[in-house]
């Protein structure tokens, strides 16, 4: 006997189904457990997706906890001006903690290098304590880098910021151990199962805006160490470095002292997934001069309290 299928009976879910579906949870789980959460948002893509996940997590209530922006002073303005206008439209409250003032008041001295990614690491741990928040929702993937992809989705900082892989709580059946003393707050990572292509796909599919230097555009660039980054006041080009007019587009947008450019002509969805699907770098490795340094270099900032 066939059984009988209604023709009104929902279609199979994808994985992109079960990626949404898992990260919703995450963020359910959160803010039943924690009085203080926030959202780290930079205006980058892995940041801008978290945004509309819990949206649709809390839909139609609006989203129940702030943003937070780490902002070096040098990232690109196109970012800025996209973080700005996604707060506003969607009525979210967005702190900035802004790393010049710690600069100006002698918190933080400038680097020789100029770049100021490392410098983030006690503006966001200081923002962290002022506002009292005890659960901090970060865009980190798994699949981005090493230290990275030992992080558990929900992960202790103790009361000083600091990350001990070594005690990590295990994780199972989607069980999340949200316990923390005074002082202490978590990470979670409610994307840490995607992949890039994954978010390309699902920004695809929901139809969300980015930042336009995400796509293909006409832009001056100068080459250091195999990465094309732009002129600013990070400084450069320097030497026999020059500046070209190319075809570029980024990958994962920060500070642009050390965030560098792909050449691409992919102005369209169905061509930056058809770039991911083909490239064998990760996004963080292909232009990021921060993790460069050493193989140790992300972990050892997020010792130290860095996302």
């Amino acid at each position: 006997m066939t059984a009988f299928v209604s023709p009104a009976a929902p279609a199979v879910r994808d994985a992109l189904d079960a990626l949404e579906s898992e990260s919703i949870h995450i963020f359910r789980e959160v803010a039943g457990e924690f009085d203080r959460p926030v959202i780290l948002f930079s205006g980058g893509k892995d940041s801008t997706l978290l945004v509309h996940l819990a949206v649709k997590a809390f839909a139609p209530a609006p989203v129940p906890f702030p943003l937070l922006h780490v902002d070096t002073g040098h990232n690109y303005p196109e970012v800025i001006d996209f973080r700005d206008r996604l707060a506003a439209r969607l009525g979210l409250r967005l702190h900035v903690a802004h790393v010049q003032d710690w600069i100006d008041d002698g918190r933080l001295t400038e680097r020789p290098d100029g770049t100021r990614n490392p410098l983030q690491t006690v503006p966001l741990l200081d923002s962290i304590n002022e506002h009292r928040f005890d659960a901090v929702f970060g865009g980190g993937r798994r699949d981005e880098e090493r230290a990275r992809a030992k992080e558990r989705i929900i992960s202790l900082r103790d009361a000083f910021g600091r990350w001990d892989p070594r005690s990590q709580r295990p994780e199972l059946w989607n069980l999340y151990n949200g316990r923390h003393a005074a002082g202490e707050h978590v990470r979670v990572f409610p994307i840490s199962n995607w992949t890039e292509l994954d978010v390309w796909r699902y920004i695809q599919r929901e139809g969300v805006e980015l930042p336009s230097i995400y796509y293909a555009h006409q832009r001056e660039v100068f080459r250091r160490d195999g990465m094309w980054l732009a002129e600013g006041p990070w400084g450069g080009p320097r030497g026999a470095e020059s500046l070209e007019l190319r075809s570029v587009r980024y990958r994962t947008v920060g500070d642009g002292s050390c965030t560098g450019a792909v050449e691409s002509t992919a102005s369209t969805l169905d061509q930056i997934i058809d770039e991911v699907t083909a490239s064998r770098l990760t996004e963080r490795g292909a232009t990021r001069a921060d993790d460069r340094l050493s193989e140790a270099a992300m972990e050892d900032r997020k010792r130290e309290g860095y996302f």
